[in-house]
């Protein structure tokens, strides 16, 4: 088949996709349909249901997007995870169906293969499903997983991006990610995937760039190890934000030499955040800069939280 032809077929088939689910979203939301073929297409939504892959942030429902927070105000079932706030929940359709399927290290959980079946199967019943993850669906969320599993069983669904863990605790820590001087690109690792002798360590111990590790307390060593061996300075700033962008928040600062020491005194906190580079240096003139303006009762307020700093 000629690759133009199958790329407008291709196109045709992801614009139905697309009409399908806005249709179906104006249906839910009372709003009225504007295209000629509204009736038919919600109809066929209606009897297939409909799935929602959402982003709910870093746990403050004031970080939810607009988007977000209209298809959990209309879910029919609410399937979420561990780091999905209660806060967050209870703004959730009071009539919608609530199923945890949240995930910890060490602790028994639902696989994701029965996660991806109980999407289908709730969406298949013609229920709006609202799968919602900490952060954003698509990075490190198995978001990819779920929307193939349902594509496979011919589900319609749509990913509503949220603000994932880097971007969220980065600003209520007062640490950019990037800046001119510093820091040109900046890395999103997953500290699931470190174990041993990862191939990548040479290419992510270059200067002039920030990593940031999610779930990354427990491979501590592994990561300290890493990068020292690939090269990276003993002496690399390195910040470890526990509870991100929440009441709890917490943020510590050591060197990269000191990161296992560290993560041995804070062994359990869950959820944490590592940073590393030359641009968690920044965080100290930032926020002294910002407590400078304010009253003192609302410096610690606004600061991101009080920091021990190692």
């Amino acid at each position: 088949m000629d690759n133009r032809v199958k790329n407008s077929e291709q196109q045709t088939a992801f614009h139905d996709h697309l009409t399908l689910h806005r249709e179906y979203r104006s249906n839910r939301s009372g709003s009225v349909p504007v295209t000629t073929n509204a009736c038919n297409l919600n109809e066929s939504a209606s009897k297939k249901g409909f799935v929602s892959l959402v982003g709910a942030g870093p746990s403050d429902p004031e970080l939810l997007t607009v988007k977000a927070l209209k298809a959990i105000q209309q879910a029919d079932v609410l399937v979420f995870d561990r780091l999905v706030s209660q806060d967050i929940i209870a703004l959730a359709n009071p009539d919608a169906e609530h199923l945890y399927v949240g995930k910890r290290c060490g602790f028994p959980s639902l696989k994701q293969p029965d996660i991806n079946e109980l999407l289908i199967t709730k969406a298949q019943q013609g229920l709006y499903v609202v799968r919602l993850k900490g952060g954003d669906p698509l990075i490190f969320g198995r978001g990819g997983e779920e929307g193939l599993a349902l594509a496979q069983h011919k589900i319609p669904f749509e990913f509503i991006p949220g603000i994932t863990a880097a971007l969220g605790c980065a600003a209520s820590s007062f640490i950019p990610l990037t800046h001119r001087q510093v820091s040109r690109s900046v890395t999103f690792i997953t500290g699931h995937v470190v174990a041993g002798s990862l191939p990548a360590w040479s290419m992510l111990a270059n200067e002039g760039q920030t990593l940031v590790f999610y779930m990354g307390l427990e491979k501590a060593i592994e990561i300290e190890t890493g990068l020292l061996q690939a090269g990276l300075a003993a002496t690399t700033p390195v910040a470890v934000v526990t509870h991100g962008c929440s009441p709890l928040q917490q943020v510590y600062i050591a060197q990269l030499d000191g990161l296992q020491v560290l993560a041995h005194t804070l062994k359990g906190e869950s959820p944490a955040l590592l940073i590393i580079g030359d641009v968690v240096t920044l965080r100290a003139e930032l926020t002294t800069t910002i407590a400078a303006f304010q009253p003192k009762s609302e410096a610690v307020i606004n600061s991101g939280h009080v920091p021990v700093v190692l």
